[in-house]
């Protein structure tokens, strides 16, 4: 949800406006070959910089000047080895949980704690950044920009890489919400092709090793994000569903193994006697410990079927076997099958003071039923009938505008793929609209953001941390977050990481 306080990342579009309706000949920096590009280098410079402001509005940098000082000194060391040296490179660190991790043309490169939360030292961070300078250096962006005006888009769709992986229960489930908010942007999300994928992860390898790390620490980032589509497919079939289909990083093209496979041979071509320098997992350790895992405080908290928001003092609860999408504009409590759901979005201060006045200025009902009800013992007003939209034309309209205790207005707007949808669902989203309410204290005990904490490895292994974590399948994620989902235990006393509340 837009709220004064960040919620949860939401992968945002981001439409670039050719400037040239022509192409010019580029020479690229990685192949050495002219090709006919729809952006110099200069363009590329100034959309890159009128893009960056857009993630700033849109994604919450994570507030940590020494992570943030820590990630950029290695992007700049990394971008200083690469192809493009000349460009003035820009690194952030953005406040999400999820493992993401994308760029922008001209030398913009963003992580997301979410994914540095899984790499497991300073050379597999330099693999992630590593892959996201390959596709600036390679013009991957100026291609697409090119290939699109070709087709007659007239516009650059900015590629996110993170997986939002289907396993947090995010992307499929967002479906729904895709379709019926009107905040959505207009546009689409373009992905890379294959080539370019298993180019960034070649260049991603040879930067590494550049900078004299083990290009083979690209092939351990590949497999850490392979684990996530594992570790996902396993709980989907502990519950009886299918496996979910990765997205970003991990997307199909190319496959998961393929990509593995490639990346493995490219990291075997270098010299193995060369000496290359420590992969820096103590000085990692040191930077993630104590960072935010999950969601932040200020972007509202998951728990099971709880969602808590302490800065604005509100809480919902799913019915039985819903799920919640927490998303930079609304939150959604969906139903299993993702086919109907309630929507909750703050209600802009310039819609109107009142309910009847945000009704009529912020909605333009029309024709219907106003009833005032009470939720929880917070003021609301139902409404449903019709709206005017901005042809003229009468469209149906059901909403209920909640007043919440902070003062700020909310709406809770029931959805569905259909109107036979919508009816079989009725019960259960009048549940979840009832579930709304100011923090109780019960509540406020329960919205505990976690942290990561660094603990020796004991003899009771994964088993005995998973007795002090704050994770949902404990021993598992554990497993996942330190590295060895797919197999093999760190040594006794060694350091490893441990989700914990704070």
């Amino acid at each position: 949800m837009r709220l004064p306080v960040r919620l949860k990342f939401l992968p945002a579009v981001l439409l670039l406006t050719l400037l040239c309706a022509c192409g010019t000949a580029v020479m690229n920096p990685v192949s050495g070959q002219t090709e006919l590009s729809a952006m110099s280098e200069e363009q590329e410079v100034a959309e890159g910089q009128k893009a960056h402001q857009q993630v700033l509005k849109e994604y919450s940098v994570y507030n940590n000047p020494a992570v943030q000082d820590y990630v950029n000194a290695l992007g700049q060391r990394l971008a200083a080895q690469s192809h493009r040296a000349n460009l003035q490179w820009h690194f952030t660190v953005l406040d999400s949980p999820e493992i993401n991790a994308f760029a922008l043309p001209g030398g913009y490169v963003y992580v997301t704690r979410g994914i540095m939360a899984y790499m497991e030292s300073e050379a597999d961070l330099a693999g992630v950044i590593g892959h996201e300078i390959g596709h600036v250096t390679a013009r991957h962006g100026a291609q697409r920009a090119t290939s699109q005006q070709h087709a007659g888009l007239g516009v650059f769709a900015a590629s996110i890489l993170g997986a939002v992986l289907e396993s947090q229960g995010i992307s499929g489930a967002g479906q729904l919400a895709g379709q019926v908010s009107q905040t959505v942007a207009a546009g689409y999300i373009a992905s890379y092709g294959r080539e370019q994928e298993l180019q960034a992860d070649g260049l991603g390898a040879q930067y590494l090793a550049r900078n004299h790390y083990d290009p083979h620490n690209m092939v351990d980032v590949i497999t850490v994000l392979k684990n996530q589509e594992r570790y996902a497919a396993d709980q989907a079939k502990a519950e009886g569903k299918s496996a979910p289909t990765g997205a970003g990083w991990l997307a199909s093209h190319p496959s998961n193994d393929q990509r593995l496979q490639q990346i493995k041979q490219t990291a075997d071509q270098y010299d193995a006697k060369m000496q290359y320098v420590d992969e820096g997992r103590e000085r990692y350790f040191k930077v993630i410990a104590g960072m935010s895992f999950g969601e932040s405080a200020d972007q509202g908290l998951v728990r099971g079927r709880n969602f808590y928001h302490g800065a604005l003092g509100i809480a919902l609860t799913a019915p039985v076997g819903w799920r919640i999408q927490n998303s930079a504009t609304q939150l959604a409590l969906l139903n299993a099958a993702g086919d109907a759901g309630l929507l909750l979005k703050p209600v802009p201060p310039a819609a109107g003071k009142t309910h009847a006045e945000v009704l009529r200025n912020g909605f333009k009902a029309a024709q219907g039923k106003t009833e005032p009800v009470t939720i929880n013992g917070l003021q609301a007003t139902r409404f449903n009938g019709t709206r005017q939209d901005a042809q003229g034309q009468s469209q149906a309209l059901e909403v209920t505008l909640v007043s919440g205790p902070d003062s700020k207005m909310y709406v809770l707007q029931p959805a569905a793929k259909d109107a036979a949808t919508l009816q079989a669902n009725r019960s259960a989203l009048r549940e979840a609209e009832a579930s709304f309410r100011a923090l109780n204290a019960q509540d406020r005990a329960a919205a505990k953001p976690w942290s990561i904490k660094l603990l020796p490895y004991p003899k009771g292994g994964f088993a005995e941390l998973a007795k002090r974590s704050s994770l949902p399948n404990a021993e598992q994620q554990l497993r996942l977050v330190n590295g060895v989902y797919g197999g093999g235990e760190p040594k006794p006393g060694q350091l490893v990481k441990v989700v914990e509340a704070l």
